[in-house]
């Protein structure tokens, strides 16, 4: 549930002209009702400071890298990379079986979606079964995040590569799963990648009254935050990467991020629908946050 209203956000936004995203219209086939221009703001801050620091690392690895998006869920990150010529040496995406069998009946029935995996693909074959797709520059597959082992065997089966530099991206995931299964996933990454990167986007400063409606609200939609007592402040987000044998660890609120993007592009987004208020718009982006910790050891300088 959360997944599909989070795409139909997303598309509502593109759909608006926050940001450009040809690809989207295949997953969430709908634009849904409007949303309040608060959270289209929101959902801008959020694709534009993932996406600098996702390409700004590939950038720095001269593509000679890998990625890695863990619960992608309908993420269209690939296909983005591809049109701006920013291909990693391979890009993997893990998520439950369910999310991925439907994912993978999307880019079968859709030429669109299926073309530049086929273009990017030496041979006359790929692997493809209901609940993973291996092509050489292209992964998906079905594994539950809390079960390390089997997420390890099945990345490594599919030639993830631990001696490249590795970018780990999670949106709003961490905080669905408990402290102890996070920290274990964070401190694999960790122990596998000896240069790498983690970014990870979801909620903050959750113990104020604001956190407390927002917590209530999810509820009611049957969404749980089993990990939220990480997500109380910068500190707390930066110390379970400091904790998991990162190096380095920084984190900024959203609302940080969005005085940080490029002004023109701001000014031109905040041209596309009238904000009442400014200050709940404030509050939401102090909220949520963008937290990346590093591992250096090819002193890439990232």
């Amino acid at each position: 549930y959360c997944l599909t209203l989070l795409h139909l956000f997303f598309r509502f936004a593109t759909s608006k002209g926050y940001w450009k995203d040809p690809y989207i219209q295949y997953f969430a086939r709908s634009v849904g009702e409007r949303k309040a221009p608060e959270i289209n703001r929101g959902y801008y801050a959020r694709v534009q400071g993932v996406n600098h620091l996702l390409d700004a690392f590939i950038r720095k690895a001269e593509c000679d890298c890998q990625v890695i998006n863990l619960g992608a869920g309908l993420d269209t990150t690939f296909w983005r990379l591809k049109d701006k010529n920013l291909m990693p040496r391979k890009y993997f995406e893990v998520d439950f079986p369910t999310v991925v069998a439907r994912k993978i009946h999307n880019i079968k029935t859709k030429p669109p979606l299926s073309k530049p995996v086929i273009e990017t693909h030496s041979t006359d074959s790929l692997l493809l079964d209901a609940h993973s797709l291996d092509s050489d520059r292209y992964c998906i597959l079905g594994a539950d995040l809390r079960d390390i082992s089997n997420l390890d065997e099945k990345l490594k089966k599919f030639q993830l590569n631990p001696e490249l530099p590795t970018l780990l991206v999670s949106e709003c995931v961490l905080v669905y799963m408990t402290p102890a299964h996070s920290s274990n996933l964070v401190r694999w990454a960790a122990e596998t990648f000896h240069t790498a990167m983690f970014i990870n986007y979801e909620q903050v400063n959750m113990s104020d009254r604001f956190g407390q409606v927002m917590i209530e609200n999810l509820q009611r939609r049957q969404c749980t935050l089993a990990g939220v007592e990480v997500c109380q402040s910068l500190d707390s987000q930066k110390e379970r990467f400091l904790k998991a044998c990162w190096e380095h660890a920084d984190a900024l609120d959203m609302m940080t991020v969005y005085s940080m993007l490029p002004q023109d592009d701001v000014a031109r987004i905040e041209q596309l629908e009238f904000l009442d208020e400014r200050e709940l718009l404030q509050q939401l982006l102090q909220h949520y946050s963008i937290c990346w910790a590093t591992k250096d050891k090819l002193n890439l300088g990232t």
